[in-house]
């Protein structure tokens, strides 16, 4: 996953970057560049209005908790009209709209690594950037273009001069994808036609009224962030960040028909024990409330 990371872990994952060495991150490495083409994401009207939308929030790593997630529902043979996602939930949404079933999702998430995605970007506006993200996702989608993928997807992202939250339906997959994933302040934003876009954790983490605004009716909200009334008492130097993140979700949350907030500990890394701990959160949060979830989409 992309490392939108918060708290410690964020530190975590940076290091564990450098520590892979110069030479690995050097591929790629150049000054940003402005996709203005006709394969630049954009925000394209949807071809039909959808009745039933998958929400996936931003959390860096938390994010694994989506994986589980689309275990369970493609488990109880569930499926959306439509994705919309923040972040990392942007990566995990378009890897289940691109047709990918959840075993070979899950597996993508146990055995991706920071070096895959993270690129030097000197001279830029932040020294790291995702720019292996877009390759990296095309392996993996049977189209590079969001509009030509099985299910449609909605990639959302901050444009930053003025804070417009924008959804991004259509054009490159991979860049969109880059562009909702660019932690302010931590990755390189995205220059399209001229303007700079990053995550929109900032202002929206859990995107539903988007999706209502796209014509959504009913909705599932998938919130990766940190049960903060749960958190340990080392934590509470966060909990000022943690709280005003609960504020920000809060509308959204409530606008969905029903959320998934599942718990999975508050400390977070990108070791496999606890990507396995957050896939299996995911689902067995999800397969207990199969029941509303069959409501929901019947």
């Amino acid at each position: 996953m992309p490392p939108a990371l918060q708290h410690p872990a964020r530190r975590l994952a940076l290091g564990r970057a450098g520590a892979l060495g110069l030479g690995a991150l050097l591929g790629g490495c150049a000054l940003p560049a402005d996709h203005a083409g006709p394969e630049a994401p954009r925000a394209a009207p949807l071809a039909k209005r959808p009745r039933v939308a998958w929400v996936f929030s931003s959390g860096g790593p938390r994010g694994f908790v989506h994986v589980g997630v689309i275990k369970a529902l493609d488990r109880l043979g569930l499926a959306p009209d439509l994705i919309v996602g923040a972040s990392v939930g942007a990566l995990v949404g378009t890897l289940r709209a691109g047709g990918l079933d959840a075993a070979r999702i899950e597996a993508l998430a146990l055995s991706l690594g920071l070096h895959e995605l993270i690129r030097l970007q000197p001279g830029g506006p932040a020294w790291l950037g995702a720019g292996g993200l877009p390759d990296w996702l095309d392996a993996q989608l049977p189209s590079p273009r969001l509009q030509e993928l099985p299910l449609p997807m909605v990639c959302v992202a901050q444009r930053l001069d003025d804070g417009q939250i924008v959804g991004f339906t259509a054009g490159h997959a991979g860049l969109a994808v880059q562009a909702a994933a660019a932690v302010v302040g931590e990755l390189a934003p995205v220059r399209i036609h001229g303007r700079l876009y990053g995550d929109a954790d900032p202002i929206s983490p859990l995107p539903v009224r988007l999706a209502r605004a796209l014509g959504a009716q009913r909705v599932l909200a998938v919130d990766a962030s940190a049960h903060e009334d749960r958190a340990p008492p080392a934590a509470a130097r966060f909990r000022a960040g943690d709280l005003a993140k609960r504020a920000r979700t809060a509308p959204d949350a409530a606008a969905a028909d029903l959320l998934l907030h599942p718990d999975f500990g508050y400390w977070v890394n990108l070791s496999r024990a606890f990507r396995e701990r957050a896939i299996a959160a995911g689902e067995q949060a999800t397969l207990a409330q199969a029941e509303a979830l069959r409501a929901l989409h019947a």
